[in-house]
């Protein structure tokens, strides 16, 4: 498969992720950016800014082929509504990087970095398609602190315990 078709694929892919995960995100109220179920536990803040904020990784990857977590400039919210607003603009961004993404920038690696040494170093498609699955594992894990917390879990895949709308 060729690089640009498998771009075409990561795009509906992609497509297909963002609207469950918008309805989680647009029901976490910010009383609960605090709340972590374990001491070992990320808050659920900054959960819910990494579930908003990876598909705007992909577009660093792609024009960048670099991100540096100490530098990586993280979304800057006071509330949901914000949150999500700027979720979307990463969503439209990555969707935008794999539509032109050219020849040269699908050759080169991609490395994320902490302050400047090298984590993880991967070819640009296969971290693509990785980044996309991380995204998923962290909307997942927001899943478990929304129930938790009595929030609705929206449908996903099919029908939840809270949405039997099929």
């Amino acid at each position: 498969m060729d690089s640009k078709t498998l771009c075409e694929y990561f795009i509906a892919e992609i497509k297909s992720e963002t609207e469950s995960t918008r309805q989680c995100l647009e029901r976490i109220p910010e009383s609960l950016f605090e709340y972590k179920p374990h001491e070992t536990s990320m808050k659920m803040g900054y959960l819910t800014l990494l579930v908003a904020e990876i598909p705007g990784w992909i577009s660093a990857m792609i024009k960048d082929s670099v991100i540096d977590l100490a530098t990586y400039p993280h979304m800057k919210f006071t509330d949901t509504a914000s949150l999500v607003k700027q979720y979307e603009s990463s969503v439209k961004d990555a969707i935008s990087a794999l539509e032109n993404i050219t020849e040269e920038q699908v050759k080169k690696e991609f490395e994320l970095q902490q302050q400047g040494t090298t984590v993880w170093k991967v070819g640009k498609i296969q971290g693509l398609g990785e980044t996309i699955n991380h995204w998923v594992h962290h909307r997942g894990q927001l899943t478990v602190y929304m129930r938790m917390n009595g929030i609705k879990v929206p449908s996903i895949y099919g029908p939840s315990a809270d949405d039997r709308s099929f």
